[in-house]
């Protein structure tokens, strides 16, 4: 396995004492979140019949277009931003990249935050960006949301989706998948889950595990914040077989023979964080980024360096960046994209 650091070594016992100080915070605030006594997990909800289909496509511009798909096992309409290729008179693959925790129904998305347009102007491959699945970790849930009613997105994203897309975009049906914070854990699941769809994944400042301690800690904050949501209804007990099923760190093994890519900051500001840079309206404030973020990207660099070792102890083949800077925000995932797309490209056979 190849481990890339990048940054300057600093001080050592200075990074061990963040890290240990907003682990710690990070477990105490989630351990606050109320857990509903003798949660039990409610009937299975069974994927729909039928096959997805595409109702209408909005071309935004030249290149780029938002493709409205019904999905049978959730029974409502997903919007897809795509990307097109640089040319598609030939079939090219597709790259499915994922929003964070807002699932891009909220402005924290690729195309709000980053230079994904510009950096894909020459690429060769179509980029899929789901713009629903807050805080649903694009997985099937097994009760119905309050909310969001029924969440099958590991069937929509896995089973549904794939064909119908390939037919539309004219794609070559080679397929990656990359993802952030949230979704840095769902598309190592979905790879689990699905063998054979991707070629590779990329997984940007993500926990892999979600069936020990702090993996559920971490998941439970991020799906119950607010108390919008109830963490059980998504997999069962917090002690039962679901949690165990999607957790990368587990179920490693799975992940053999994919092209992987992953990476984590530290936590401690870096060259993103400056007062300095520009800032998009939509971004969080300087200090919410450093402090909150800090906290998450630190939390989420423990769960790194566990599936780093995982994966090394089963001898699986990945590129693991560790960043001895930065925090869980935009800056350092477009980074990371441009890192990781030489990789990606190689595995999808698409041009450089």
């Amino acid at each position: 396995m190849k481990t890339l650091r990048k940054g300057g070594a600093g001080s050592a016992a200075l990074r061990r004492a963040w890290l240990s100080g907003v682990v710690l915070a990070g477990v105490v605030l989630a351990t606050l979140v109320h857990v509903p006594a003798g949660a039990a997990p409610g009937s299975v909800v069974e994927p729909g019949g039928g096959l997805a289909v595409v109702e209408r496509i909005e071309k935004v511009g030249d290149r780029r277009w938002d493709v409205f798909v019904h999905s049978p096992a959730m029974d409502r309409t997903i919007t897809l931003n795509v990307i097109r290729p640089a040319d598609p008179s030939v079939p090219r693959p597709t790259l499915y990249l994922f929003n964070g925790a807002g699932g891009g129904e909220d402005a924290m998305t690729w195309l709000n935050q980053t230079d994904i347009l510009d950096f894909t102007a020459d690429k060769n491959v179509n980029v899929v960006i789901p713009a629903e699945g807050m805080i649903s970790y694009y997985t099937d849930w097994l009760r119905d949301d309050p909310a969001s009613g029924t969440n099958k997105w590991g069937t929509f994203l896995t089973r549904e989706l794939p064909p119908v897309l390939d037919r539309t975009l004219g794609a070559s049906g080679v397929n990656a998948i990359a993802g952030l914070s949230m979704a840095a854990t769902s598309v190592l699941d979905l790879a689990i889950q699905a063998p054979g769809l991707y070629r590779a994944v990329a997984s940007y400042s993500g926990c892999a595990q979600t069936s020990d301690p702090l993996g559920q800690a971490y998941v439970r904050s991020v799906v119950e914040v607010a108390g919008a949501k109830d963490a059980t209804d998504m997999w069962g007990p917090y002690d039962g077989p679901g949690w165990e099923a999607h957790d990368p760190y587990l179920n490693a093994e799975k992940l053999r023979g994919l092209s992987l890519y992953i990476s984590n900051g530290s936590g401690l500001p870096g060259p993103h964080d400056s007062p300095f840079l520009p800032r998009s309206p939509q971004a969080p404030w300087l200090i919410e980024q450093i402090v909150w973020g800090g906290l998450l990207e630190a939390a989420t660099n423990v769960c790194t360096h566990r599936l780093a070792d995982r994966l090394r102890e089963l001898d699986i083949p990945a590129t693991v960046r560790f960043r001895d800077l930065g925090t869980h925000s935009w800056g350092y995932w477009q980074d990371e994209l441009h890192e990781s797309w030489p990789q990606l490209a190689a595995a999808m056979g698409a041009d450089e």
